[in-house]
């Protein structure tokens, strides 16, 4: 039967007739797996989806976490899936076997937790943000660290929080205040505030482990003097058991417009409330070297990125499902071409305008899970590499994506929910259907884990500029790699989608040049958000590229349908970047010319 949650036929398609992932297994890392495993694995995931986390997506955004000053309160089924979701491995399934992962391939892993993100995306996040961080303290901590608060996490008896932004320094994080005050055990005592933390403080765990950046006196002002710590709940004692509640607590919670079932705190360490060991200060474990706590936590950052992608991939992807379910069995209208109103009515998916909504959210949600696929195989192909030089080639093509792989689906997606929304007419906008909450959850996302505008500033300030340009130039490669298959297919429409994704390549290589002709960083990056959007639509049309030359091996209904697809990314979409490109090399400064006080 088929899921209004998440296709799991494309899936199929996308893991094993397009990314192969199955050659995986032929790899040292992941010798262990099969196309067995990995079947078993997503069936797995789409049960435990089905039967724990979906059934209260709703009850979770009408019952939101409350706060009676002392505790925060989650309806109890948040408990019970996230409980489903650790027992069966999942929080470290893509984790090395010697911290007691499963060593999945990170591409099935992402393809799993599709169906957990489009099932209720405010529980799995819990999930999210735990995972997150065991992957960096697995990279960064120390071995005493790893036991004591790595393992709990893979059990589910610990979550995990990434404690970055402060109430006066938003994303600027150079301008974070909280300090960390050396202690002569080794300990530290931290003292400050956190603001938008999301699950910060909750019971569904016996512990969550708080990854705070802090200054420790003395260091240098800016991004190079932040270290990372890791700033427990309660204190675990040797035997691995729960000592002393540390000193953090809650200043209160932010109510949000979406997302809703994930509690998003303002947390305080070293108020005094607590005195663990007789002192005020929440005691902090210091995570490597001083000073290097930004560099660390871009490892949790990064991974955030592509999870927040993820996430606003899925939530455009059940919407779609349901906004086509609906279209297919809801009837209203005739006809153009019927005379009066003797004709019967036609479900609405047979009207062109509907067709033609359901055709951009089809686009939109299957290019975005293709390209998060992609982001996991060359995850897979770094961490299994045969040598240093393609472990540094994958490596190149992830820097230069995850922008893209972060904010593509947080706006497209969220259009996708849009339309969803216009799909079910004025049903769409009650209660009495998903859509809308979707649409309420996924607004979150353009601003989650960095802006639309920081992610601007990140490709064209740093990925494409970077090593003279070496990402840059390797992704452009790799599309003329696919311009080239897609040419040899023989096929003339596929070979009008290589001469359509060549020429915005090339306009790709030649706007990057124009902006920073000048070697003004100003007037580069005054338009930056829309060399990220004309970036990201090049590139999803090379995804649609590659995901056209595959489903022209089938010829089910289904590979039809891609087919289509394709044919509207770059009949529809692809245009759209012309003008954005003449925009960005005209240089125009109506942005930085413009006094706010004309406003």
């Amino acid at each position: 039967m088929d899921s209004l949650i998440m296709s799991a036929r494309d899936l199929d398609f996308l893991l094993y007739e397009w990314l192969d992932v199955t050659g995986l297994t032929e790899r040292e890392r992941y010798r262990e797996h099969s196309r067995e495993t990995f079947d078993q694995v997503l069936a797995l995931s789409r049960d435990l989806a089905e039967k724990y986390f979906a059934p209260h997506n709703r009850r979770g955004d009408l019952h939101e976490p409350t706060f009676d000053g002392e505790k925060v309160h989650i309806i109890p089924e948040v408990a019970t899936a996230l409980s489903a979701f650790a027992e069966a491995g999942f929080v470290g399934a893509a984790m090395d076997e010697r911290v007691g992962g499963m060593q999945l391939p990170h591409t099935v892993f992402t393809a799993c937790m599709a169906w957990f993100y489009a099932a209720n995306v405010a529980t799995a996040s819990y999930a999210l943000l735990t995972i997150g961080n065991a992957n960096l303290l697995a990279a960064h901590a120390d071995p005493d660290q790893l036991d004591r608060f790595v393992r709990p996490m893979l059990t589910g008896r610990y979550f995990g929080t990434m404690a970055l932004s402060e109430p006066q320094a938003g994303s600027s994080l150079a301008d974070i205040t909280t300090k960390a005050v050396p202690q002569d055990d080794g300990t530290y005592r931290l003292f400050g505030r956190k603001m938008w933390i999301s699950g910060g403080d909750h019971d569904l765990s016996e512990n969550i482990v708080h990854l705070v950046l802090a200054r420790i006196p003395g260091s240098d002002a800016g991004t190079r003097g932040i270290s990372l710590f890791i700033v427990p709940k309660y204190l675990p004692a040797e035997d691995g058991s729960l000592g002393e509640r540390n000193d953090v607590v809650l200043a209160g919670i932010n109510h949000k417009m979406g997302w809703r079932g994930t509690v998003n705190t303002a947390p305080v360490f070293g108020d005094g409330a607590f005195t663990p060991g007789g002192a005020p200060g929440a005691v902090g474990y210091l995570v490597g070297e001083p000073n290097r706590g930004l560099t660390y936590m871009f490892h949790m950052m990064n991974e955030a990125r592509l999870g927040v992608g993820l996430a606003a991939t899925a939530l455009g992807y059940t919407g779609f499902l349901k906004a086509l379910d609906y279209a297919r069995n809801r009837p209203q209208g005739r006809p153009v071409t019927a005379k009066g109103g003797a004709s019967a009515q036609v479900p609405i998916a047979q009207h062109p305008d509907v067709r033609r909504m359901l055709l951009a959210q089809k686009a939109y949600a299957e290019g975005a899970l293709g390209l998060q696929l992609y982001c996991g195989t060359l995850i897979d192909r770094q961490r299994s590499a045969v040598d240093a030089a393609e472990a540094q080639r994958v490596a190149l093509l992830l820097r230069v994506l995850t922008p893209i792989a972060k904010s593509w689906p947080s706006q497209w997606c969220l259009a996708a929910n849009d339309l969803a929304i216009q799909v079910h007419g004025g049903a769409g906008y009650t209660r009495d259907y998903d859509v809308e909450q979707h649409y309420r959850d996924n607004r979150l996302n353009p601003i989650h884990e960095g802006t639309h505008g920081i992610q601007s500033l990140d490709l064209l300030g740093r990925a494409v500029v970077a090593d003279g340009g070496a990402a840059l130039t390797l992704l452009l490669d790799t599309m003329g790699e696919t311009v080239d298959r897609a040419r040899a297919t023989g096929d003339g429409e596929l070979g009008d989608f290589a001469d359509a994704l060549a020429a915005a390549a090339g306009r790709i290589a030649t706007t990057t040049a124009t902006v920073w002709r000048d070697a003004d960083p100003e007037a580069a990056l005054a338009n930056s958000s829309a060399y990220l959007e004309a970036f990201g639509h090049v590139v999803l049309a090379w995804i649609w590229l590659e995901q056209a030359v595959a489903a022209a091996r089938g010829s089910e209904d289904f590979h039809r349908g891609k087919r289509a697809a394709a044919r509207y990314f770059f009949h529809w979409e692809l245009p759209r970047t012309a003008p954005l490109f003449d925009l960005l090399d005209a240089m125009d400064r109506t942005t930085t010319d413009l006094d706010d006080a004309w406003l």
